[in-house]
């Protein structure tokens, strides 16, 4: 006799209770009539992860109770199915609150367990919402005794070890696990560390779908107690899958295809955007094309997760615009079939000059000319953007928001900043990645030197070290957190290491202003970055 484990790989939105139980209920159903006995739901599946805090909002827990109620009351129809649900649970008069994950049976709570660790570093702050508990919940079906874990659980031995000394054969773990560059390679080694190690196999389900910066990616898994992965849903999409269990042992399945970094990158960028937008309700979005490779990409991102009657270039040339930027620009939303249109900045900046003239005499041009530029350019937009109700897609990437490469009110101006977390050179690998699924990009964008266009002649490497050099150092000082003396032994110039991490230091204040923006890596310039912006510090 088999144990059939349906794997619920499901989408939730933040706070949207009526529409995540409708969810459940529907793979429930589904899981029902393939003759599933367990329905595995992610982290927080009914209230969407993670709910910051409006997990200190009574009305949230009463809401979220009620919600639950129903759904139990609904789903007694399906005899026998055992439901795994992910909700806050507020208890002791509210005093204690708990990341928790309840088991229903025939329209009854079977059992509820309560996470035990609760992560409170990079982007998590559960202990500010949650209190741990220690207690294992272990449930037996045709014979199989399931344990549960939450997440964070199976990155230490603790809450593994109890499940396991309370029986456990198989381990259900609900996850939101967001996403970062090859995350998924290090959960399988912790879980084979943490689960595997003490005789025990799992099914792992994990949220898919964005959350404001933070990416959920799927790829949830089931992994026998030798470490070997019986079975994997797929990357960055709803899934459902059944997976049976003949005693503790699962049988294995197809496994889909890997991705290369490039295409999970990609696809984790088109998934955030296609979230924001469609979760937050905007009707569509506007972009500021340059001709530069930062607007080629995101242009092409946006019109892949929205489609290209929801996406709207604008083209702003200035003084200093050359004419291949408008020319490429033009063959390249000619390429996507988006709306396109050209506006001179030409009559407004010399507007400004002229009102500001007499106050300006006698000093020579600088960056408060280029940045006057970028502003109006950022004005034009918002404009846009408040009379048609599109939002405004930025198209700086990591490396300019690290060095403040960039202009408050003007290039940063807009609602959601789609390569924020991209450095420059990974930019240009993602670009030669979509086209090789189709030839969008201009090749010219790719080739030319990288221009903000202010200024006569202008290029980024008049002001910064080479992107190679640059992105290096953002990586070891920012990512991995390394010493400077180890960066400049690792061979990178004293003086460009110097000069950007000074540069790096003293652009807080901008990067606090910033739009919201998807991360990627294992550490963004978002919620997992909190440097004070008044600091005399300097290593």
């Amino acid at each position: 006799m088999t144990v059939k484990v349906a794997i619920a790989q499901m989408n939730s939105t933040v706070g949207d209770l009526a529409g995540n139980s409708a969810k459940i209920f529907a793979l429930c159903r589904r899981a029902h009539e393939a003759g599933a006995d367990i329905v595995l739901t992610p982290e927080l599946s009914l209230v969407g992860y993670p709910p910051e805090d409006l997990l200190l909002r009574s009305a949230f827990y009463a809401k979220t109770q009620e919600t639950f109620a129903a759904l139990a009351r609904d789903l007694a129809q399906f005899k026998d199915l055992h439901v795994v649900v992910g909700l806050p649970l507020m208890e002791e008069g509210g005093a204690r609150r708990y990341n928790a994950a309840s088991v229903l049976l025939n329209g009854e709570v079977l059992g509820s367990y309560r996470k035990h660790d609760l992560p409170n570093t990079t982007v998590f702050d559960e202990k500010r919402y949650f209190s741990s508990s220690d207690a294992a919940l272990v449930f037996a079906v045709k014979g199989v005794r399931f344990g549960l874990n939450i997440c964070e659980d199976t990155w230490y031995e603790h809450a593994p070890i109890r499940a396991k000394e309370a029986g456990a054969q198989v381990l259900l773990v609900p996850n939101g696990s967001p996403y970062h560059m090859n995350k998924q390679h290090l959960r399988y080694e912790v879980m084979r560390q943490n689960v595997c190690a003490h005789g025990m196999a799992l099914v792992y389900a994990n949220l898919v779908g964005g959350q404001d910066e933070l990416i959920f990616d799927g790829d949830s898994f089931v992994m026998d107690a030798a470490g070997t992965i019986c079975a994997q849903l797929k990357h960055f999409e709803e899934d459902f899958q059944v997976v049976e269990f003949e005693g503790a042992r699962p049988l294995p399945a197809p496994l889909p295809a890997p991705l290369s970094d490039e295409a999970q990158v990609y696809r984790a960028l088109v998934l955030g955007v296609r979230d924001y937008i469609g979760k937050n309700g905007f009707p569509s979005v506007l972009i500021g094309m340059s001709g530069g490779v930062d607007s080629a990409l995101t242009l092409a991102i946006a019109v892949d997760a929205l489609g290209a009657d929801k996406v709207r270039a604008v083209m702003m040339p200035s003084p200093y615009t050359a004419d291949i930027s408008c020319i490429d620009s033009r063959d390249m939303v000619e390429r996507l079939g988006v709306r396109y249109d050209e506006m001179a900045i030409n009559p407004i900046f010399d507007a400004f000059r002229a009102a500001l003239a007499e106050d300006f005499a006698g000093l020579a041009e600088d960056a408060t000319e280029e940045n006057l530029q970028a502003r109006i350019r950022g004005t034009i937009l918002m404009a846009l953007s408040n009379k048609h109700g599109s939002i405004v897609l930025t198209t700086g990437n990591k490396s300019e928001m690290a060095v403040g490469y960039c202009t408050l009110y003007g290039d940063m101006a807009g609602g959601f900043a789609v390569i924020k977390d991209i450095a420059k050179t990974l930019v240009y690998r993602l670009c030669a990645y979509r086209n090789g699924v189709a030839d969008v990009i201009p090749q010219r964008i790719l080739t030319r030197g990288p221009s903000a266009e202010l200024r006569p002649d202008q290029l980024d490497q008049d002001s910064l070290p080479p992107y190679e050099v640059l992105d290096a150092i953002m990586r070891m000082y920012m990512e991995e957190n390394r010493p400077i003396a180890d960066i400049i032994a690792a061979g990178y110039p004293p003086a460009d290491v110097a000069r950007v991490t000074r540069l790096i230091k003293i652009n807080e204040y901008k990067r606090r202003q910033s739009p919201v923006g998807i991360r990627v890596t294992h550490r963004g310039f978002g919620r997992d970055w909190r440097y004070p912006i008044t600091s005399k510090f300097y290593e």
